[in-house]
């Protein structure tokens, strides 16, 4: 009687990763990205709050490796309410839902009793401030109506989400083209093995470029904004890519989840994108739209 042996993992080389279905992953969601942006822009806010949802259910269950016990369905409702009161209200209507939505979750967790209750309770604030309100700025950058000139020609909400999501992509594309071909000096080796200053350079590169072809031909702004722009993309995108590596290297696992083919879990693609979108809605909201 023969027995077989487990197929060894796939080597994806330096890239660490399936890169034809990490690239069909994100095509798929750029295209919904923009068919909502492009027909009903509020569709957009659905995909949002689906976003939320789906990254608070991967980070309980991360946090469950440690015995940190997420409330998940407060996290979830609260979120979904702070995307819908920022798209509609703006930032002091998702300021007070956010405070709201944390005195709620201390109190459901009354429920639960005194064992465990200031960690779950400290752990469920962190998970609100870090998904729903970071993701909610998104909701702020849609709803933008400033007050320059050119701006009666297009919805610059939509396209300051499209600057928004492009420009920190392009850290990622050009991190990972720099890593794969020259990534010899790591970073941070304890935190993210494969983050080279090599691909930090290359990340600075292609944001820098993005930033100021986004701005002076998207959005009608100045050169130096752009700079600003690609800067600011490069450092909070690496820096929050480096906050979740530390993440589940705390928790002790390597994906938050395998929802997205060659992605691994959502939050593995938020991380950036979270860190990015607040700073860019402050600098677009002062320097372009109401210039």
């Amino acid at each position: 009687m023969t027995t077989s042996t487990p197929a060894p993992p796939k080597d994806h080389g330096r890239a660490g990763r399936d890169l034809k279905a990490a690239v069909t992953s994100a095509v798929v969601l750029l295209a919904a990205i923009a068919v909502s942006l492009a027909f009903w822009k509020p569709a957009f806010m659905f995909i949002v709050a689906a976003a939320v949802v789906v990254a608070v259910w991967e980070l309980r269950k991360g946090f469950l490796a440690k015995g940190i016990d997420l409330p998940e369905q407060p996290l979830m409702i609260g979120g979904v309410v702070m995307v819908a009161v920022a798209f509609v209200w703006g930032a002091p209507a998702l300021v007070t839902a956010t405070a709201v939505t944390a005195l709620a979750i201390m109190l459901h967790l009354l429920r639960r009793g005194v064992e465990g209750y200031v960690q779950n309770a400290t752990a469920a604030v962190f998970a609100l401030i870090y998904l729903p309100f970071l993701g909610s700025f998104v909701a702020l950058l849609l709803r933008e109506d400033g007050t320059a000139q050119w701006t009666d020609r297009v919805d610059y909400g939509v396209l300051g989400v499209v600057a928004f999501v492009l420009v920190t992509a392009a850290s990622d594309i050009g991190g990972y083209i720099a890593g794969v071909l020259f990534g010899k000096h790591p970073m941070a080796p304890v935190i993210s093995p494969k983050k080279s200053w090599e691909g930090f350079a290359g990340s600075t590169l292609f944001c820098v470029a993005a930033g100021i072809a986004l701005v002076t031909w998207l959005l009608d702004g100045d050169w130096w904004v752009g700079i600003l722009l690609g800067l600011i993309a490069v450092t909070m995108a690496t820096l929050g890519d480096l906050c979740e590596s530390v993440i589940k290297r705390d928790l002790g696992i390597k994906d938050m989840s395998q929802i997205i083919p060659g992605h691994g879990g959502l939050m593995d693609r938020l991380d950036s994108l979270l860190a990015t979108v607040a700073p860019i809605w402050l600098l677009l909201h002062y320097l372009v739209f109401t210039r």
